[in-house]
C-alpha cells in the first residue's frame, strides 16, 4: 500500500525500474484475484507469497553481498535496493506453505506460480535493462555484447535471463495443457532457474567471494536442490491436486494412530 501511495503522489519521481516492479506485482496480484473466485483463501496465500518473497529476497542479498557495503559510505541505499530473485523464490515457497497450512488448504498452487513467476521475473529484468543493473562481466566486443554507461562491452546478462522466463513459460503452458506432472511445476521452476543461475552467474558481474563463486552461485544450488527434495517427496506422497480442482472427502479416510 505505502509503495502505491508514493506512486499516486509523486508518478513522476518513480524510476522505470520501479514502474515495472510494481507491474509485475499487480499482474500477479490480477492473477490470484481472478483465482480467488474459487476460493477466498488464495487471497492470503498470495499474500504471504509476496511478504516471504520480500525477505527471502532482503535475507539472501544480504548474505550474498550486501554486508560487503557494510560501513561505506553509500551503504544505506545499497542495502535498500538489494535483493534477489533466488531469495524471493525461496521467501516466498516457504511463506506460502505456512500460509496454507494455517487456513487449511490442502491444494497444491506451484502450478499456478510456475505460470505467474517467469512473467514477474521477467517484467523485472526489464526495470533491470532500463535502469542498466546487473550487468554482465566484461568480455570480447561481439554482435551479442551490449555497452554499459562507461562503453565496455559486456555478456548480455539480463537479456540472457528474460530469454530464459520466456522459454520457462512457454514450456510450463506446454505442461499445464498436456496436464503433465501436475503439482510438480514449481518444483520444476526452482530445478531449472537454480541450475541455469549457476551457471549463468559465472558470466555475471558479481562480488566473487570463493574463488570463481559468488554467493550467488551457493544460493543457486540450494533453489535447485530444494526444488528437487520438494519434487521427490511430492512424487513419493501421490499428492499434487492443482488448486481449483475438487479436493478429496477425508472425512472418512482412515487415520494413523
Amino acid at each position: 500500500m505505502l509503495v502505491l501511495v508514493i506512486v499516486i503522489v509523486s508518478p513522476m519521481t518513480i524510476s522505470p525500474y520501479t514502474w515495472l516492479l510494481l507491474a509485475g506485482v499487480i499482474v500477479s496480484f490480477l492473477f490470484w484475484k481472478r483465482r480467488a473466485r474459487q476460493d477466498r483463501r488464495l487471497v492470503f496465500i498470495y499474500s504471504a507469497a509476496l511478504v516471504g518473497a520480500f525477505f527471502g529476497a532482503k535475507i539472501v542479498y544480504l548474505l550474498a553481498e550486501g554486508w560487503l557495503h557494510f560501513g561505506a559510505s553509500d551503504m544505506w541505499p545499497q542495502l535498500a535496493a538489494g535483493k534477489s530473485i533466488l531469495g524471493a523464490l525461496l521467501g516466498g515457497y516457504v511463506f506460502v506453505e505456512l500460509a496454507k497450512r494455517q487456513v487449511g488448504y490442502r491444494q497444491t498452487t506451484g502450478d499456478d506460480f510456475a505460470l505467474i513467476a517467469p512473467v514477474s521475473i521477467g517484467l523485472g529484468r526489464v526495470g533491470c535493462l532500463l535502469h542498466g543493473c546487473c550487468p554482465g562481466t566484461v568480455c570480447t566486443p561481439s554482435w551479442y555484447t551490449m555497452r554499459d554507461i562507461h562503453g565496455l562491452p559486456r555478456w548480455p546478462a539480463v537479456p540472457m535471463e528474460l530469454a530464459f522466463n520466456l522459454v520457462a513459460l512457454v514450456f510450463f503452458l506446454f505442461l499445464r495443457h498436456r496436464k503433465f506432472l501436475p503439482g510438480q511445476h514449481f518444483h520444476l521452476y526452482l530445478i531449472g532457474y537454480g541450475l541455469f543461475r549457476f551457471g549463468h552467474e559465472f558470466v555475471r558481474a558479481t562480488p566473487r567471494l570463493l574463488g570463481p563463486f559468488s554467493g550467488y552461485h551457493f544460493a543457486a544450488l540450494i533453489v535447485a536442490a530444494f526444488g528437487a527434495v520438494c519434487f521427490w517427496r511430492r512424487r513419493a506422497s501421490g499428492q499434487g491436486i492443482p488448486a481449483g480442482e475438487p479436493q478429496p472427502d477425508r472425512s472418512r479416510a482412515p487415520t494413523l494412530a
